[in-house]
This record gives C-alpha cells, structure tokens and sequence, in this order.
C-alpha cells in the first residue's frame, strides 16, 4: 500500500527555528491551492494505486477549514480508495477550535498531530510559537471530547532555559493530557533561519545537556507507557505513525504541493518549493533527486532510525556473507560502548546510540560496501 502525503505551505507566521517551506497564509491563494491538490491527486485516477495512510503536513495545515481538507480526503478516496486509511492532520493549538475539530473529524480525519513543543510559556514565546500552553490544553482535551481518540504532540528538547527537571515536568504534564504519540525534537540550528546566530546558539542546550535531555525524555516517556519506536518517537501500544513507518522502512509514498517528495517505483523526486508555479501548473512540477536508489544502503540509513532495528539476514541479501560478516563485527563493537544491541540476528541502536546515529549509520554503510 502507497502512503500519500499533502504538503500545506501556509503559516500565520514562520517559527524561528523552521527550515521547511512555507508561506504567509492567504484566503484566494489556500483555495486555488486546494484546487491544483485535488486536480493534482486527480491526475492518478485509473493508475491503479490503492493507499492507506495520508498524511496532512506543512507549514500549518489545520489553517485549511474543515470543507477544504475534506474536498482533498474525498478526492483520495475516488483515486486511492484509502482502504482502513490513517488520516493525519497537523494542527496548531491556537488554529482550532471545537467546530473546525468536529469539521475535520467529520471530513475523515482519524488522527492530529499538535505542535505543543513545551508547558512553559516563556520557552513557547522563545521558540516563536502562537499560543501558550493553555491554549494547547484546551486543544487536546478538545480535541478528544469530538471524537479524536488517536492524538499525538510535538514536544521541542533543548530551547533556551531547559534544564532535566523542566523537561520532566513538561513530559508529566503532557502525558496526563489524552494523547497516544509524542514526537520529541531535539531543536536544531538550520542554516538560514531566524535561529542562526551565535546569540541564539548561546542560549540553547550544548552537545552534552542536549544528550542528557534526549536521555531524560527516552526514560520518562517509558515510564509513562509510551515506548520508543524510531529515534524520535513514542508512543502507547498500537499507535505507532503508520504513514511515518513507510519512509523508514522504505515503502512508496506520493507527495502533492509545493515542496512535496515522492518516493515511487523506485524513483525519490519532488515538486519544487514555488506555491505560485504549482498552482499555475496543469501537473505539478516534477525534480528526480535520486534516479536509482540502492535499496541496501538504504535499508541501513532508514532502517537504523528504528528501534526494531535492521535483519543481519536481509544484510547478507543485500550484500553477501563476508560483507554481513564485517557488519556483524562492528556491531560487536558498538555494543561494547552500549551504543547497538544485537538480538536474536538482528542489529539496533541504543538511545545512546541514536546520538551518534549520523556517525554510526556511515560506519556501518562503509563497512558493507568496503
């Protein structure tokens, strides 16, 4: 099954720390997007594809009202059927209210995504958000009295003033709100955003507190029932991100608007970062970034970012069994450190190890093709 994932670039405004497209949101132009989306989607009819994730993503997608979402989740529907779909919106808590809640509800959608990303509201103004916890809350519990029973938050690791015990108290917080998945960031400097400077850097967590946060987070999550399943995510039994798992476990997925990406038949592309040139376009623009992808490589880089880990036989598929052999050593190696686990032939990263994963992924990729 085809996951299918809608990019929504409008925001009331741009968060400092945001390196994603986006665009002032604007009535006329949300609409005519909406429009080039479902003319876009409609494109695939006949193709055959079925789907079962769709995934509403931005930018600040629950700045659509609840009639523009449903036109898309319906259009799906006519051309991916979206058999027992998981159909996700991200939301702004300060975007919503309980009738666009109940619209969206109504419309399809079966789980939100809110970007909460702390309870203190002076971390929330650092980090440029619209709302304060207060307002969160009330979307959560909202949320849940019209029908959401599968509702995740963001929460954001590191911001200026963020201490273990804060983070703490942020977690119990949030967990005692009715949700099933968190995401947990750890805030990151992208180059070109309003956070790139040494000021900003100064008043954010170092190498060594944000590694302690991280830790924190993986163990206070855990105590309160939502278990670790990808480097960045938990949640309670059963509520794993099904549209999320099929980029880390190299499924194929279609991307619709402005700055979209696709992974199909093999093929990653996407559609450029212009609103105006893909609403214009009778077809969306279409960019391969990767013509060729090698599916072993590939299954090391994504699959490592789960806590499932990677198959040493699927290795040994990939690569052949003297190259299986050089991974299995290193492994041996990492586990030492308490960096991987090795179980029943199977290979994981340690949250220890999800710290250094960029470094420990590269070895282990030029351990297979050396």
């Amino acid at each position: 099954m085809t996951g299918i994932y809608v990019h929504v670039p409008f925001c009331l405004r741009k968060c400092p720390y945001c390196s994603f497209y986006s665009k002032p949101y604007d009535a006329d132009t949300a609409s005519r997007y909406v429009d080039a989306v479902c003319r876009n989607i409609a494109a695939y009819s006949y193709k055959g594809i079925n789907a079962d994730t769709l995934y509403f993503g931005g930018g600040t997608p629950s700045l659509l009202d609840a009639k523009q979402i449903g036109s898309i989740v319906e259009e799906c529907r006519k051309v991916f059927l979206l058999d027992t779909a998981e159909i996700t919106l991200e939301a702004n808590p300060c975007s919503v209210d309980e009738e666009k809640l109940r619209g969206y509800r109504a419309a399809g959608v079966n789980r939100i995504s809110f970007g909460v990303q702390s309870t203190d509201d002076n971390r929330l103004g650092f980090l440029g958000r619209l709302h304060d916890f207060k307002t969160a809350v009330k979307a959560v519990e909202t949320a849940n009295a019209v029908g959401f029973e599968n509702i995740s938050a963001d929460i954001m690791l590191g911001a200026a003033g963020e201490t273990c015990k804060s983070l703490i108290q942020t977690i119990d917080t949030i967990c005692s709100l009715p949700v099933k998945h968190i995401s947990a960031y750890m805030l990151k400097i992208e180059e070109g955003t309003a956070f790139d400077n040494d000021n900003i850097r100064n008043l954010t967590a170092n190498d060594d507190l944000m590694s302690e946060l991280y830790i924190t987070a993986v163990d206070r999550l855990d105590m309160h029932g939502l278990k670790q399943y990808e480097i960045s995510n938990f949640c309670r039994e059963g509520y794993e991100s099904r549209h999320n798992n099929k980029y880390w476990t190299g499924e194929d997925y279609l991307g619709f608007g402005a700055a979209s990406h696709s992974f199909f038949d093999g093929v990653r592309y996407c559609c450029p970062p212009d609103t105006d040139a893909f609403i214009d376009a009778p077809v969306q623009p279409r960019e391969v970034t990767e013509e060729s992808v090698n599916r072993g490589e590939e299954y090391i880089l994504l699959g490592l970012r789960l806590c499932k880990g990677i198959s040493l036989d699927r290795i040994k598929c990939y690569f052949g069994r003297y190259a299986a052999e050089r991974f299995l050593a290193l492994a041996q190696e990492f586990s030492k450190h308490g960096l991987v686990k090795i179980n029943s032939e199977n290979v994981s990263l340690t949250p220890q190890g999800f710290l250094l994963s960029n470094g420990i992924i590269s070895q282990f990729i030029d351990a297979v093709i050396g």
